[in-house]
């Protein structure tokens, strides 16, 4: 049994033991809604029977079992330095928020879509069921650190940013693959040195990267329905500009945690083989993707990830809020011209690539 609850550091709390939401920024996960009525009125029956057969992979609940609490977390995490552990939760929070935000978007498409599209509404609750499961599972892990986050409060007190369908269809379908990568890559690195498993959570990622797998297989399937998604010029553009925003988040996030430094893993590296993947598993379902082996691409995320690095001391120095907008400037105007510099390499058309799988 627990004999202590490690003391957090210097975490705001709204009530003893209730962190304060992490400060949204352009980085951070977001909250979103959308217009329930065009998803109501989408017509599947190009491509209904791969939706229905990922329904029906989703509606097995494999992991059902699989997110339950062990003997492993029966124990003091007093040991783990404060610095250590102070990262650690950071990153449980943003996991746990990401979670939470897909549980909620997918929930009210799930309840908005019953009557009009049952079939759609009933993937959309099966993901909600995941995420709430992910989320629960996550604070309940921060909860070992004497800290959690009230989702209702949550809930109720964040910022919601309105997307059409389909920039909701394009960022989640990259989220979730995304998110696979990520789990997969970070499990196999601990697999292979479990002397930086700081925490038995990371037992549960090989299966848990299945649900985020499955998640973007069921928006492949959708947008594989909705033709207008992906076959004309704007549809490429757009597929571009998400991979790009996708990515550099990442990218640019990554710069600034120390997460992955405490798993004994380079977050570079780790970034580029993430990306890479992810964006050849886009190239199943998006008609174009990047040129991410281009010999400019990295060298000018690390430009711009430097630049966002002087952002974030800029944020964090005593210089007046006015003052820190006007310097700023050229930092923010520097980020922009590399981005576009970026979006504007040749990408790679996988509408005339021989042998893809569409």
């Amino acid at each position: 049994m627990v004999t202590s609850v490690p003391k957090p550091s210097s975490f705001d709390e709204i009530r003893p033991g209730v962190k304060r939401p992490a400060k949204e920024t352009l980085l951070t996960p977001r909250f979103y809604t959308t217009d329930f009525e065009e998803i109501a009125k989408m017509d599947l029956s190009v491509n209904e029977d791969e939706v229905e057969a990922i329904i029906e992979e989703m509606r097995n609940d494999y992991n059902r079992n699989h997110f339950v609490r062990d003997e492993k977390f029966d124990r003091s995490w007093d040991d783990i330095p404060a610095e250590t552990r102070q990262i650690f939760i950071e990153f449980l929070e943003s996991s746990c928020t990401s979670e939470f935000s897909g549980f909620l978007l997918y929930k009210e498409l799930s309840r908005k879509l019953k009557h009009t599209n049952p079939l759609l509404a009933e993937g959309f609750n099966l993901l909600s069921r995941d995420e709430a499961r992910h989320a629960g599972f996550l604070n309940k892990a921060m909860s070992d650190f004497g800290l959690s986050l009230d989702l209702g409060f949550l809930t109720q007190n964040h910022n919601y940013t309105f997307f059409k369908p389909k920039f909701i269809f394009y960022s989640v379908y990259l989220s979730e693959k995304i998110g696979y990568w990520r789990y997969i890559k970070i499990f196999q690195h601990l697999e292979a040195n479990p002397e930086h498993r700081i925490y038995p959570i990371f037992h549960f990622f090989d299966n848990w990267c299945q649900d985020e797998n499955r998640h973007g297989d069921f928006f492949d399937a959708v947008m594989r329905g909705q033709p207008q998604l992906l076959n004309d010029l704007r549809a490429k553009l757009w597929c571009r500009f998400f991979l790009l925003a996708v990515f550099a988040t990442m990218y640019l996030r990554d710069r600034e945690s120390k997460f992955y430094g405490i798993l004994g893993m380079n977050s570079r590296d780790f970034d580029i083989e993430v990306i890479q993947e992810t964006n050849k598993t886009a190239g199943r379902v998006f008609p174009i993707i990047l040129n991410v082996d281009h010999p400019a691409f990295f060298p000018i995320l690390d430009k711009c990830a430097a630049d966002y690095l002087k952002l974030v001391a800029s944020a964090q120095s005593t210089t007046p809020k006015f003052l820190k907008k006007i310097m700023n400037l050229p930092t923010i105007a520097s980020i922009g011209v590399k981005m576009l510099r970026l979006y504007l390499l040749k990408p790679i058309d996988m509408t005339k690539q021989a042998g893809v799988v569409r």
